[in-house]
């Protein structure tokens, strides 16, 4: 079987690091100019972005650069200095949208691969087809195509490469092509701009044009207001069978403005999924049990495995946000001393989530005890002491003091609990 790369949203240089840690075999990410993403991207500067990159190829990954916004006539002289500029840092592949841009690209850094971003729409083998003429090495399809479409541009371009998106935000518009936020707040969303005004309330008015008499339409109270809110897409019970298709070369996770513990909890999961598939131990509850600890908008299998007039649940009416199993209460970067995300009580028992593989013998001292519990590592403070070495009685996040781990742990560890 064809084992699928997963990559994962490196938002920043912290969360590049962690999705590396977490199991990523390539990273996506971007400074300011030209990005869908402008909010991430000023995450990164030149001298960081050229940073990530040797860390990402240090590790034996790949990183691949996002240039993926539609620009105008007056940006292109810019464009050009961008991509003279990023090649120069070796990226593994650009993210480009447009023909014109790929064209661009090609003439300017013709070693660097190019694939095709899912703004790009391509749903059908006559554009994979072209697009992978054009110079295009992969296409990321559109959110909307099913596995079986899929599998037909692989059967008639078999030397094109396919990467699905399998988890993250889902937007209301077709793939993304959406003016409500140009419309309403100036920003443009194909420029990388978005307010996610989809996720807003809404009230529904009518008009009588004769009267002009204007009156507000009452709802359902479990109808709800936010009609434009999709669900996040959530495809880790079908890893699987994405797998045994023997079609999807990576697995892509969206996210780059989420948290540190997403991208180490998505990354996680979808590595677990695909070890287990390909090993065949798959088993679905587990990454599903995974990805519920995360915060969501409620989760969708999306339109790979049903097409979109068979779907009725893919929209979140009532809530634009929805918290997780469990709650983050610290990390550890360096795996001896946590920051407090949330609060940590002595005498408290937490959940240690860590890198997949990792081990560590039951222990007790006087900072507490870790121990292995039905396969999971759990971490009790007998009581919390700081980098300065002073004594806590609670720790709160707002408290910006490292304290002590029990034990020496992996790099980005978490500590979460069920909530």
């Amino acid at each position: 079987m064809l084992r699928p790369e997963i990559l994962s949203p490196a938002g920043d240089p912290q969360k590049l690091r962690i999705a590396l840690e977490y199991g990523a075999d390539a990273v996506y990410a971007s400074v300011a100019s030209f990005s869908l993403r402008t909010r991430s991207a000023r995450e990164f500067d030149l001298s960081s972005f050229e940073e990530a990159i040797a860390y990402t190829h240090e590790k034996g990954k790949k990183f691949y650069a996002t240039i993926n916004a539609f620009p105008f006539n007056g940006q292109i002289e810019p464009l050009k200095r961008h991509i003279q500029t990023i090649s120069k840092f070796k990226p593994d592949a650009f993210i480009i949208a447009t023909p014109g841009v790929m064209s661009l690209a090609k003439e300017i850094a013709p070693e660097i691969e190019i694939h095709l971003s899912t703004q790009a729409n391509v749903m059908n083998y006559l554009d994979a087809k072209l697009y992978h003429e054009m110079g295009a090495k992969r296409i990321v399809v559109a959110r909307e195509m099913s596995l079986k479409d899929v599998i037909k541009i692989k059967e008639l371009v078999p030397t094109l490469d396919i990467e699905i998106f399998v988890h993250g935000s889902m937007c209301f518009a077709y793939s993304g092509r959406c003016l409500v936020s140009a419309v309403q707040t100036g920003r443009q969303s194909n420029r990388g701009s978005c307010a996610n005004d989809c996720r807003f309330k809404y009230e529904l008015y009518a008009k009588n044009p004769e009267s002009n008499t204007l009156f507000r339409l009452e709802e359902d109270p479990e109808g709800g207001t936010h009609i434009m809110n999709s669900k996040d897409l959530n495809l880790s019970a079908h890893i699987d069978e994405i797998i045994k298709s023997g079609v999807v070369d990576s697995l892509k996770i969206e996210g780059r403005t989420k948290s540190e513990y997403y991208a180490a909890c998505a990354t996680r999961a979808y590595k677990m999924a695909v070890d287990d598939a390909m090993s065949g131990k798959f088993d679905a509850k587990i990454y599903t049990a995974e990805l519920n600890t995360l915060k969501n908008r409620g989760f969708t299998d999306g339109y790979l495995v049903s097409r979109p007039f068979e779907r009725t649940d893919t929209q979140n009416h009532t809530s634009s946000l929805e918290e997780g199993t469990h709650q983050v209460h610290a990390i550890s970067e360096d795996g001896e001393w946590f920051k407090c995300k949330f609060k940590i009580i002595p005498n408290e028992i937490y959940e240690v989530v860590a890198p997949l593989g990792f081990s560590i013998q039951n222990s007790k001292n006087e900072i507490g005890e870790v121990f292995n519990e039905n396969g999971k590592i759990w971490l009790k403070f007998s009581k919390i002491e700081t980098k300065k070495g002073k004594i806590l009685d609670e720790i709160h996040s707002g408290n910006e003091n490292e304290f002590r781990s029990v034990a020496k742990l992996c790099k980005f560890s978490f500590l979460r609990k069920e909530i």
